[in-house]
């Protein structure tokens, strides 16, 4: 990532904390003019939101700092376990959620002031919709983990707010105000969903798993055609670090090819996939013919 990817991230990152604790505050009115257990559901959960924006913040820090003694391959990872935390903190939320709505199952209750706690949801709702947006767009663009995260758990809340929005709305027009309780569930089980989406793929970052189809192919397609006078190339292996992708492979030469012509082989081969992996991380193994192939191989093309 560059130098103005890091500033841009953590800015958003920063601009998160005020963003919350603003949002959870029009839902708080929202819940005490109304007493609606929808919206005190989905209060509690832009609670969870403030916690993981201030974790985020921290952790972006933290991860953009560079190399040292001790991480020679720079804090990246850090982002991924921000981004478990945050996904942790979605399904707690949905729990809390779950466990006020059904208390009110039993026992459900009109709304007081509908309409101006509908007006005030609705407001933190968009609000809260034009900053996920932001945040995910931005996350993926720098390839922010944790700033992904922090967008798609933005996103859950929105979509709390949206079955809230619609539970009430029918509770209103129907008078069963059962159906505020019986919502919150609903929504309760969908942020649940989110919340193990982003879990599970925060996991595969930590264990290192190779990038995407579409990106390996690229970066095969690179090597492929800015190899030449290789003989080949095997073992290619991909993971990702946070912003950063790791490309390792074995490159096979002519026996007697010297060692400079080899390493301005490996100069076009990086620059080559650097040019669609911005900042990769590439290890390039050189290696006399005669060994024998194994891993992922890519097909050099020859000049015509």
């Amino acid at each position: 990532m560059s130098g103005q990817g890091n500033l841009t991230v953590r800015k958003l990152a920063f601009w998160s904390i005020p963003m919350s604790l603003g949002v959870m505050g029009l839902k708080l009115v929202a819940w005490w003019v109304t007493g609606s257990v929808a919206l005190l559901s989905d209060g509690l959960e832009s609670s969870v939101n403030v916690v993981a924006a201030f974790i985020a913040f921290f952790v972006i820090r933290y991860a953009q700092r560079p190399a040292d003694h001790d991480h020679h391959f720079g804090h990246h990872k850090a982002e991924y376990l921000s981004a478990v935390t945050e996904g942790v903190l979605i399904v707690v939320a949905a729990l809390l959620i779950v466990q006020a709505a059904v208390g009110h199952l039993a026992n459900p209750r009109m709304l007081d002031a509908p309409v101006l706690g509908l007006a005030i949801n609705f407001l933190a709702a968009v609000i809260n919709a034009v900053w996920a947006q932001t945040l995910i767009r931005t996350g993926r663009k720098y390839r922010s983990a944790a700033l992904t995260a922090d967008g798609q758990h933005v996103m859950s809340d929105v979509i709390t707010s949206i079955g809230v929005l619609i539970g009430l709305v029918l509770a209103l027009a129907t008078g069963y105000a059962i159906f505020d309780p019986l919502l919150a569930i609903l929504v309760a089980i969908n942020i649940l969903f989110q919340g193990w989406k982003v879990i599970s793929h925060s996991i595969g970052g930590l264990m290192d798993q190779a990038v995407e189809p579409q990106e390996e192919e690229a970066i095969k397609q690179a090597i492929a055609t800015h190899a030449t006078g290789s003989l080949g190339v095997h073992d290619l292996k991909t993971r990702r670090a946070g912003t950063v992708t790791f490309v390792d492979f074995h490159l096979v030469v002519p026996a007697a090819m010297s060692v400079r012509q080899a390493h301005d082989i490996c100069d076009c081969l990086e620059d080559a996939i650097r040019a669609v992996h911005p900042g990769a991380s590439i290890a390039i193994h050189v290696e006399p013919e005669g060994e024998t192939d194994h891993g992922i191989r890519v097909k050099v093309i020859k000049e015509a």
